[in-house]
């Protein structure tokens, strides 16, 4: 694979100023005409085609009028960026899941592959305006994901998106910004910082051309794109009609992994993401989770243990005995061996490697728990 034909490339761009994103019925005209067709047929032919209303192709033929591809195509070369679409090497194959809906193209800016690096990457996405909690989850899984070499896929907007960015910017991680306008637009405004350092440390990509504009239809159509670009879309934070759980939505429907991070019951902003857990996510609470569900085979989370006590290392008839002597007071080792079933020399034998160990002591002719520093503290016993 190579690049795409010029003409090719030049009708695409056209039409990604022409035609809205995702429109499901100019995409089945491009799969069965080609853009270099399609772009003509908007250009010179007055009827509209089948599945299109004379109205619409109107309103279609009236923006083709005004679309300068050159112009666009110059506008991205002068910041730096390109235009990529199918028939290029650098296109994401992933995205062709999408059918009819996949993308004209895609305006890029920034200097990595898009390609290479979408092919491990993850979706982090979630509330705007979310809690501490949030923020820290997002920051923590973006940051582990960039470390360990994942490339971590969100929207630039505020609250959860802007917090993974900044999560993979700060390990110097590989991370990208997929836009619901130009990639030259900074929106929302208050990330514009933020935007320039993805656009300079990562990628910044849009289906939009140059200096267009976002509206609401474009940021729920934009998700289509994340989940079909990666492997797999962490939830962090949503309420029950977050635009963020769409995202999942697409990426199950596409037959990626749908991932949440559990929060409070009592939370509103948490109520999407349990709700997506009790009905098909995978819960997941850190990066090497994540990368066990969406990795290579052997891509294996640690184990979580808590920690280690004396008392783990105990023979298991030495654990029944310490567990069977009464908090207060002492006891009579033959009625010992008779409440947990052993024979009384089996139970002297324990409790004597049990004092030898520092857990019990012997008081007369009965046995009781160490009063000194325990050192199964913490393993079932409150000793006073």
């Amino acid at each position: 694979m190579g690049e795409a034909d010029p003409q090719e490339r030049f009708a695409r761009a056209a039409l990604t100023r022409i035609v809205e994103p995702g429109d499901a019925t100019a995409g089945r005209l491009l799969r069965a005409y080609g853009a270099q067709e399609l772009v003509r047929a908007l250009r010179e032919d007055a009827v509209s085609p089948p599945g299109f209303s004379q109205e619409r192709w109107t309103g279609l033929r009236s923006r083709s009028q005004r679309a300068r591809p050159e112009a666009d195509l110059a506008e991205i070369a002068s910041v730096g960026g390109r235009f990529v679409c199918p028939g290029d090497q650098e296109w994401p194959g992933q995205l062709d899941a999408l059918g009819v809906t996949r993308p004209i193209g895609l305006w890029v800016l920034g200097e990595p592959s898009l390609r290479y690096w979408a092919l491990r990457s993850v979706a982090v996405v979630g509330a705007r305006a979310c809690s501490e909690y949030g923020v820290h989850m997002a920051a923590v899984l973006g940051a582990g994901l960039a470390q360990r070499g994942w490339t971590v896929v969100s929207g630039a907007a505020y609250g959860v998106d802007g917090a993974a960015h900044r999560g993979a910017l700060a390990t110097g991680g590989a991370t990208i910004g997929v836009l619901a306008c130009g990639v030259d637009v900074a929106y929302p405004p208050g990330h514009a910082e933020l935007i320039s350092r993805i656009g300079e440390q990562g990628l910044l990509l849009a289906e939009l051309p140059p200096k267009d504009h976002p509206s609401r239809s474009r940021f729920v159509l934009r998700n289509r794109v994340i989940a079909a670009l990666t492997r797999g879309t962490v939830v962090v934070e949503a309420a029950l009609r977050s635009g963020s759980l769409s995202t999942a939505r697409h990426a199950r429907r596409l037959g990626r992994f749908v991932m949440g991070v559990p929060g409070p019951v009592t939370s509103g902003l948490s109520a999407g993401v349990n709700e997506l857990l009790r009905e098909e996510g995978s819960v997941v609470t850190d990066a090497a989770e994540v990368i066990e569900l969406v990795g290579s085979i052997g891509d294996l989370a640690p184990r979580r243990r808590g920690p280690s006590l004396p008392r783990d290392v105990l023979h298991a008839e030495a654990a029944l005995v310490l567990d069977a002597l009464p908090a207060r007071g002492a006891m009579e080792a033959r009625r010992l061996a008779q409440e947990i079933g052993i024979t009384r020399d089996a139970a002297v034998a324990r409790l004597q490697e049990l004092c030898g160990l520092g857990f019990v002591e012997r008081v007369g002719s009965d046995w009781q728990l160490s009063r000194a520093p325990d050192p199964g503290r913490g393993a079932g016993h409150t000793i006073e």
